[in-house]
């Protein structure tokens, strides 16, 4: 990348393009110049600060593919992000100098599933990063000012990143309906294992127990406030009566013994990225004790309570992230919590 192709303007005085690490297959990650689009009435032009990884960008990353979402172009990677405005659309009302997270997902807001508030499920709704969409691991990116939300002083662009996985465990909670005094059992103390650990006891639960296969995140989710862990692979989920399961690991098997942990009426809740099909699922214990199983899917109207919660320090985001890289070194990023199995959430700072 040359000093010429950074600093090109268009006939605003803004720049034209900018840096992106753009995947063209699986492990073919490249930084290259991309250009921007003009600023449209309510768009801005933000300056990146933080870039998050997350699971699904390491899935693209190996394999090129996520779930059943299949790479097909090259794409700029990257959904979790925070930085400051830098320019504004005519009749956007966000002002340069603010500092803003991006909420990632872009729904139509005009069907009934948006219309009644679970804009998360808009049949036609598109994500930053979500093949072929394009990402925010960008030194620059121009987003509708719907889609960000302004971070108080208290809560550094640099890190504002983690916001958004802040806003998964809010809704995971929000959906498992997490009340005071509820047992809730978190399997999975992966970045959003820990979070929703501590959104559960922000909640008011009265037992927090978290399991994973690793000792390491088990000793950070005991910091965050798990009243017990335990390590499934070397010891048994000697767990009942739990009202509430949180299965964040995407493990089915976590989930199928999770739920035999459960109390009469309780529920459990899927965070963690499901199989298309799953056997094993206790159907029949679902039913004899009117267990509701439900899902989470991203967010919806999440984004504030979690700032929040960050803001005032009931949820502590600096200590999830464990590992920062420049853009030029994305594609560490996206091993580094493979290659290093105590890093929890990795940063892109620019």
């Amino acid at each position: 990348m040359t000093t010429q192709a950074i600093s090109e303007t268009n006939a605003a005085g803004l720049p034209s393009g900018t840096q992106a690490a753009v995947l063209h297959g699986a492990r073919d990650l490249r930084i290259e110049h991309r250009p921007l689009p003009a600023l449209g009435p309510n768009d801005l032009l933000v300056e990146m600060k933080s870039g998050g990884i997350c699971g699904s960008d390491m899935h693209y990353f190996a394999d090129g593919r996520n779930g059943t979402n299949v790479l097909r172009q090259p794409t700029v990677l990257g959904h979790e992000g925070a930085g400051v405005v830098t320019a504004a659309g005519p009749e956007a009302k966000v002002a340069p100098g603010t500092a803003v997270v991006i909420e990632p997902a872009l729904p139509c807001r005009e069907c009934a599933t948006c219309l009644s508030g679970r804009y998360n499920l808009c049949p036609t709704g598109t994500c930053f990063g979500s093949p072929p969409t394009d990402g925010i691991f960008a030194r620059h990116v121009v987003v509708p000012e719907a889609a960000v939300h302004v971070l108080p002083p208290s809560i550094p662009a640099e890190i504002g990143a983690a916001i958004e996985p802040l806003a998964v465990a809010v809704w995971a909670v929000e959906r498992a309906q997490v009340q005071k005094n509820h047992r809730v059992l978190v399997t999975g103390a992966g970045p959003i294992g820990l979070l929703v650990a501590q959104v559960a006891a922000v909640r008011g639960a009265s037992e927090i127990v978290v399991t994973d296969v690793n000792d390491d995140r088990l000793a950070v989710a005991a910091r965050f406030g798990a009243t017990r862990t335990i390590n499934t692979a070397t010891a048994p989920l000697d767990l009942t009566g739990m009202d509430r399961l949180i299965e964040c690991s995407g493990n089915p098997r976590a989930l199928a013994e999770g739920i035999q942990t459960l109390a009469p009426a309780a529920r459990a809740t899927v965070v963690g990225q499901a199989k298309p099909t799953v056997d094993g699922i206790p159907l029949g214990f679902l039913q004899r004790y009117e267990i509701d199983l439900v899902t989470a899917f991203r967010y919806a109207n999440a984004f504030p309570t979690a700032i929040e919660l960050a803001a005032s320090g009931a949820v502590d985001l600096p200590s999830i992230i464990t590992a920062t890289y420049p853009l030029e070194n994305a594609e560490a990023a996206l091993t580094a919590p493979v290659t290093d199995p105590t890093n929890l959430k990795v940063l892109i700072t620019y």
